[in-house]
């Protein structure tokens, strides 16, 4: 009888980062396979692990868990991942933990940074297995010697849409035409590139031309130099209006642009980006940027001032709050969370008196907290109609795919068809709703080629979301497929967008000949789109029958205070939103489910009643 695999998955005190442990864990008890995640007394042993009770201490953990397999994960710098992955292999050989030396250890794995990975290769060859982060949930169950045969059927199943992109994408880029794709033109108004010009008139007139959709992307370089990074940046955006593919620019700009508008930053920390700090360097940015459209971050701090600022200065095209992000929540802003909120409601107003569409950037960063699919979907639901509410007549629905990036992409439709159908409801003479899906921000492989494969991949499912228009997404938001290695120039801004445009007509070309393809996703994904859809509704009618001004800003804080909205791993403010971390969540058939510790789904709704009854009942 073969043996059954039990994994051991460690990491030493130092990196925090444990959404991939998670995410292995979940894959492997899919497979049947038994994890034993280290503790934090298992962590410390990790990270001085010279000290002869910490070696002790881990033999007897491996030992009384009956761990044969030993999968070790650390993403900070590549040198000291080399040497403490280094010290923890001569422990496993010293103590002749290993197969080849007598022991029990069968496999020994390493995740981590690819420079990290190439460092580890080098030192132990085919010794150890290595993870860069980049490979899909079969690669990932193959190399960590998981048989077929024990792989879930669903897994495979699941990912015979993912796979499918994949293939007509790396034929796609072999190919090379989309070199060859030329720049949309869409120029002939007479507001075009002027203070009068706005997104609704580019998009209408681009419609006129094309079925393909504008493009935004994020552009920024970084000095230290103040002054010498603006010359750059205006530099940059000369080259990029001058080859005219990039439509929208959303610039790149500091945290401490965000956090210190018009301050002096003496001894203050940028991290990265354009570090602009007057409305004469956004003026300048604004005219070497013509006739691009441009738009930029809220203000973390004076967001209302700034919003104001973005006005007069570069015509900002529309504009994107947070809501619940940006704030002492998640390390990224000065208040409050409700604070935050009465800020960025007041700011909507603004907004809505300059007639400018607003963008909701909100669901991924509930995403990147751990949160399930019913939050991601409800939270940018919940701010679109208190939009509505303050005066918002448009808005540009961003939907970032791939996140978690191990999401099945039948997953992710069935999530962007959600929050679309649902946003599209508010819809009618005085609110329009304006599609711009993206890759997730951690999608991309560090391997070039792999990333640009990628990226045509995830392109075909965007035009997946509303395949019932030709002219659907309204807008792109590329993200340049080099940016898990290196910063976005413009030559890999322009040919990101080449390729994303080449493949779209491609891709259209394919479903054409092929209607088939449209009919069986359609139905995989409509189950998935209708619970999420339904239960949504269903938590707004909660919501509206037990807040009294659910969408004012004590209204939205209420939400997420009540655990209506979830985000397990936050790690500040975790004791003032309890019921928003009191649950986990895991992949289930591709999707991120809300579950007990036992690993069984939540019954939402139960849930979110509950929320109301509790609190009355204190």
């Amino acid at each position: 009888m073969e043996e059954k695999p039990v994994f051991g998955l460690v990491r030493p005190e130092n990196d925090i980062h444990t959404l991939g442990l998670t995410t292995v864990s979940n894959l492997l008890e899919d497979c049947g396979s038994k994890i034993i995640i280290g503790d934090h007394v298992v962590v410390k042993c990790i990270s001085n692990i010279s000290s002869i009770s910490n070696r002790s201490y881990l033999k007897k953990w491996i030992d009384v868990n009956n761990i044969n397999r030993l999968g070790f994960s650390y993403r900070l710098d590549p040198k000291d991942g080399q040497y403490i992955f280094g010290k923890f292999y001569n422990f496993l050989e010293s103590e002749n933990l290993l197969q080849n030396n007598g022991g029990v250890i069968k496999g020994v794995y390493f995740s981590g940074l690819p420079k990290t990975c190439e460092l580890i290769k080098k030192d132990f060859g085919e010794k150890v297995v290595t993870f860069i982060g980049d490979e899909t949930m079969i690669e990932t169950l193959t190399k960590l010697g998981i048989s077929k045969s024990n792989i879930k059927d669903e897994l495979i199943e699941g990912s015979k849409y993912d796979n499918f992109r994949m293939e007509f994408a790396k034929d796609f880029i072999q190919k090379g035409d989309y070199h060859f794709i030329k720049a949309v033109k869409n120029s002939s108004y007479s507001n075009y590139g002027t203070r009068k010009d706005t997104i609704e008139e580019r998009l209408f007139n681009h419609k006129k031309v094309t079925d393909l959709p504008l493009v935004r992307a994020h552009v920024g370089p970084y000095n230290e130099n103040r002054q010498e990074a603006i010359k750059l940046f205006k530099n940059w955006l000369k080259i990029l209006s001058e080859t005219k593919y990039l439509d929208i620019v959303s610039i790149g700009s500091s945290q401490l642009s965000q956090s210190n508008f018009g301050e002096e930053w003496n001894g203050k920390t940028n991290g990265g980006g354009v570090p602009i700090n007057s409305e004469e360097d956004l003026i300048g940015i604004y005219e070497a940027g013509r006739p691009m459209l441009m738009r930029t971050y809220s203000g973390t701090n004076k967001t209302q001032e700034l919003a104001e600022v973005y006005e007069r200065t570069i015509n900002i095209c529309w504009h994107a709050l947070s809501f619940w992000w940006f704030n002492k929540m998640d390390g990224r802003g000065p208040h409050d969370v409700k604070t935050n909120l009465r800020n960025h409601l007041e700011t909507l107003q603004i907004i809505a008196r300059h007639n400018k569409p607003f963008e909701p950037n909100i669901s991924h960063h509930f995403s990147f907290r751990g949160a399930d699919d019913v939050t991601y979907v409800l939270s940018s639901y919940l701010a679109c109609i208190a939009a509505k509410k303050n005066g918002i007549k448009k808005i540009v629905l961003q939907i970032m795919l791939n996140t978690p990036k191990s999401t099945w992409g039948i997953q992710d439709l069935a999530k962007a068809r959600a929050i679309l159908n649902l946003i599209r409801e508010l819809e009618d003479d005085n609110f329009k709703v304006f599609l711009q899906p993206r890759a997730g921000l951690d999608y991309f492989s560090p391997n070039l080629n792999k990333a640009r494969h990628q990226l045509a991949a995830v392109t075909a499912m965007m035009d997946d979301i509303e395949p019932e228009r030709p002219d659907s997404p309204d807008i792109i938001h590329v993200v340049s497929f080099c940016e898990a290695v290196e910063l976005a120039t413009p030559p890999f801004i322009n040919e990101s967008i080449q390729i994303v445009l080449a493949s779209l007509e491609e891709y259209r070309k394919l479903k054409k000949a092929h209607p088939n393809i449209m009919l069986d996703l359609n139905k995989e994904v409509e189950p998935r789109m209708l619970y999420l859809y339904n239960t949504v509704k269903k938590i707004r009618k909660i919501i509206e029958s037990n807040i009294m001004e659910p969408y004012s800003y004590e209204g939205l804080y209420e939400v997420l205070r009540r655990g209506i909205l979830n985000a397990p791993y936050i790690w500040e403010c975790r004791n003032e939103f309890e019921e928003a971390i009191r649950y986990k969540t895991r992949l289930i058939n591709g999707a991120s489910v809300l579950v007990y510790n036992d690993n069984k789904p939540v019954n939402i709704i139960e849930k979110v009643k509950n929320s109301f009854e509790i609190k009355l009942h204190q």
